[in-house]
């Protein structure tokens, strides 16, 4: 089929009785849908985006989101249809009503989605938009209990034909629990063991390193950062937990090998590090109690400074006198030590330092805390002209000297964050 016309006779076939008819039909729709295609416009026909108008969608793009939840090769193909598409905001507004959200987000929660990769790629393209940002910030979950799931509970809007529900049916009423918090948790479970000690091998069928760009597109916007920087439960499907910080979360993964997953945890620490009332929070070791002005919640400090520096530092040996200004992650690196190789990432850690020297509070931190002797050794090695820039107004920064003008810049924000020290025996720092 090549013309327009002949295409749109298969409209109707999606929604045929018959799963291997709706699986063809789609099959030979899929080609259409990347950017570029002769007659992609069949899928944005009728389309209107809202406004004072009511959100208006065509039928293709109303089977599309019903199949999703058909069998296996439909779903794939209608998922990867969506996401192709979802390049066009005419399509968000479509895509982000809330029955289809819940779906793709419980979708992701269930650790037998074999597609949940691919939700989460559709997530990443519609969380671009802020209004579907802060519907995640808000959306909430419905579980039921489910003694073989790892979690053992089951995300109710997820049932479809590649994630079945539990048998014998839950007869309990649904537990309602907010959905980014379930996100990061599932974000963080999804790695292999060896990265993640906490599980001895992967629970869940998707890797889910998509959901590091959901998080980075949520801290673009002020609610996104606040929620980031709120002290929650550390496990969220259990109440009364230990409270922590969700961005604490993320840190591990600021060295992970997959480049979307690191580099959108570097991009979502970036978006934080913007909040300045939080800088305290976010360098603060983890043996220190802190607040987040203007709330008076306290959490164990999120210590950011290793996992931001990790990356920029190489196999460079520093005097003795050096290494004990540097966090204990980065002292005494072996040989082998290779720098981040992605130019973007590189840039985005040093901008999140800049960043943090927007307070006389957090550049006396840096200039305490082995900064300079790291950027030092990047700036000697670096070959990226936009990251040398940068890199050297980091350096005037930190080794300028401070004088009436600039020796309270950002007192009052830091001075509100109280600190307290931890009870905790066991994250107590002890000099050996």
């Amino acid at each position: 089929m090549s013309d327009a016309a002949q295409l749109k006779e298969l409209i109707p076939f999606l929604r045929d009785k018959n799963p291997q008819v709706r699986q063809i039909a789609l099959a030979n729709l899929l080609g259409q849908t990347p950017k570029g295609s002769p007659h992609r416009e069949i899928f944005y026909a009728g389309l209107r985006k809202g406004g004072l108008k009511p959100t208006q969608e065509n039928e293709i793009i109303r089977d599309l989101k019903t199949l999703c939840g058909d069998l296996l090769a439909t779903a794939h193909d209608a998922l990867r249809a969506l996401i192709n598409l979802t390049d066009n905001p005419t399509l968000v507004p479509s895509l982000s009503e809330p029955i289809f959200l819940k779906f793709l987000v419980s979708y992701i929660l269930n650790h037998q989605a074999v597609l949940a990769d691919l939700a989460s790629m559709l997530l990443s393209n519609l969380s671009a938009t802020p209004s579907v940002c802060t519907a995640l910030l808000s959306m909430s979950i419905p579980l039921l209990p489910d003694p073989n799931s790892p979690t053992k509970w089951f995300p109710v809007y997820s049932r479809c034909g590649t994630c079945p529900a539990p048998v014998p049916y839950p007869s309990e009423e649904p537990r309602e629990v907010l959905a980014l918090p379930l996100l990061i948790d599932a974000f963080v479970k999804a790695v292999p063991g060896d990265v993640n000690p906490e599980i001895s091998k992967r629970k869940r069928e998707g890797e889910l390193h998509f959901l590091s760009s959901v998080f980075a597109n949520i801290t673009t916007i002020p609610a996104g950062r606040e929620f980031f920087l709120t002290p929650r439960s550390a496990d969220p499907y259990v109440e009364g937990a230990d409270l922590e910080y969700p961005l604490a979360k993320l840190l591990a993964f600021t060295e992970h090998k997959d480049v979307i997953r690191r580099g959108s945890v570097a991009s979502t620490i970036k978006n934080c590090a913007f909040h300045t009332p939080a800088h305290r929070a976010l360098l603060a070791e983890e043996n220190v109690k802190v607040t987040v002005p203007p709330s008076t919640i306290a959490a164990p400090g999120i210590d950011v400074l290793p996992y931001v520096l990790l990356p920029l530092a190489g196999p460079e040996e520093y005097d003795l006198d050096e290494q004990e200004l540097l966090p204990a992650a980065l002292q005494f690196l072996p040989p082998t030590k290779k720098r981040e190789t992605d130019p973007v990432i590189r840039l985005t850690h040093v901008e999140t330092m800049l960043l943090f020297c927007t307070t006389r509070w957090g550049r006396d931190y840096l200039r305490t805390h082995g900064v300079y002797e790291v950027i030092r050794a990047l700036h000697e090695n670096e070959e990226v002209e936009k990251i040398i820039d940068h890199v050297e107004r980091l350096v005037n920064l930190l080794k300028r000297d401070e004088g009436l003008d600039s020796a309270k810049d950002g007192h009052e924000i830091i001075a509100a964050a109280t600190v307290e020290e931890s009870d905790d025996e066991d994250s107590r720092i002890e000099e050996l």
